[in-house]
């Protein structure tokens, strides 16, 4: 008697604990068998060419003037209304006009987990969130840095910027951002 009672507790025992490894082939037959899986590798694929049409495009301001308050090519850009009008041209996001702002609107990320797209924010006034830039890659950012100089690329490495990191935002869809291209009432 006391061999089934032990068989039929290792067999219990071998269950409870070959179900969790059965779990990830289920979900990911789940997954497949509703199309799931190619869903989600469209979706990285749409916001990984999304980042890198970001920097292609903000790359093409390389040179343009710096002006406070400025926010085109036309005026001008300061950096928050660079990387304003960066998003709303090439994502479609119409982000908050000032740095502070939008690093209130945007995701905090680890300076590890930066990719090209990202914001990156510095303390060069003294104050959090005072300049904004967008990451490009390889430790390096794009932005309208200051009164008579132009867009341009810096090194975060830098002494000058390296003092001065306040934070890496990811900007996402959410409801503090608005879809340059709705048009419901109020979202413009």
């Amino acid at each position: 008697m006391r061999i089934p009672s032990l068989l039929s507790s290792l067999l219990l025992a071998a269950s409870v604990h070959a179900a969790p490894a059965d779990t990830p082939d289920d979900m990911g037959r789940f997954l497949n068998d509703k199309g799931l899986l190619s869903q989600i590798d469209q979706v990285r694929q749409n916001v990984t060419n999304k980042a890198s049409d970001l920097v292609v495009n903000a790359l093409g301001f390389l040179g343009a003037p710096y002006r406070m308050g400025g926010n085109s090519v036309e005026t001008g850009f300061d950096c928050s209304g660079f990387v304003k009008a960066m998003y709303e041209q090439t994502v479609g996001l119409i982000l908050p006009r000032k740095a502070e702002q939008q690093a209130a609107a945007t995701q905090l990320i680890d300076r590890a987990e930066l990719q090209p797209g990202d914001l990156v924010f510095f303390n060069t006034l003294r104050r959090a969130f005072s300049h904004v830039g967008i990451y490009i890659g390889d430790g390096k950012f794009i932005h309208s840095p200051k009164p008579g100089a132009q867009v341009r690329v810096e090194n975060m490495g830098v002494s000058y910027w390296s003092h001065r990191f306040d934070g890496a935002r990811r900007v996402a869809p959410a409801p503090t951002l608005t879809n340059a291209t709705t048009t419901e009432p109020g979202l413009r």
